[in-house]
């Protein structure tokens, strides 16, 4: 393989909010349908001979919108589905966030597992296996897989050398490309690429109104 294009699937309605996992039936939203669009019109440049999938809805649908416009099928790949998080899927990051292996999570990723599912250690073994095939199946040809965050922020860490434990450290968005070249040495080409800086902008705050704003507000 030449070169690695890692995507993350578009937004759905639980985006930020909820730990998905592997639930099924998850859709993409009308702004994920946007950005899975946006996104397609990004790659329109970039010859791809390839696109993978993990088997979730929300990277099929992704996927299938690239895929497309280039007049390829979408191929599913089981090893670059979402981490298996087991008793954490479904619920709130909110409510996580006070679970004690929480910390473990965010401090030391090595060395966490879910719950009845698997640990971070675990999906990135098996996603750079993935990865590792698919570079024998298709050398120097140009190849784009759509996963999951930290999926793909494992597979960064990996290909850099860096310790799964700095894995935190790694930011991967809605509808970004990642990607990876292969020469003598892997190289990062791309991080979280989401074609603009819409990303830097900090979120607008709610302006706090002075005493008496409200009162002669009102009629």
């Amino acid at each position: 393989m030449r070169l690695l294009l890692l995507l993350r699937h578009a937004v759905t309605a639980e985006t930020g909010a909820r730990l998905s996992g592997w639930t099924p039936g998850l859709h993409l939203s009308a702004a994920g349908r946007e950005q899975a669009g946006a996104l397609a019109e990004r790659l329109g440049p970039v010859p791809l001979d390839a696109v993978y999938a993990s088997p979730l809805e929300r990277c099929q649908e992704t996927a299938a919108v690239v895929a497309e416009a280039k007049g390829l099928k979408v191929e599913t790949l089981e090893d670059m589905g979402e981490v298996r998080y087991g008793d954490w899927t479904g619920r709130t990051l909110k409510e996580l966030a006070r679970e004690p292996l929480w910390k473990v999570v965010q401090a030391t990723p090595s060395a966490a597992r879910f719950p009845e599912g698997e640990s971070i250690y675990e999906m990135q073994a098996r996603a750079v296996l993935a990865v590792e095939r698919l570079r024998e199946a298709h050398p120097s040809q140009t190849v784009a897989v759509c996963s999951h965050a930290d999926v793909i922020k494992a597979l960064a860490c990996h290909y850099l050398g860096m310790h799964l434990d700095l894995f935190q450290r790694v930011v991967v968005s809605p509808a970004s490309v990642t990607a990876i070249a292969f020469g003598p040495v892997p190289y990062l080409v791309r991080l979280n690429d989401v074609g603009g800086n819409a990303d830097l902008v900090p979120p607008k705050r709610p302006r706090r109104r002075k005493r008496g704003e409200a009162a002669r507000a009102q009629p």
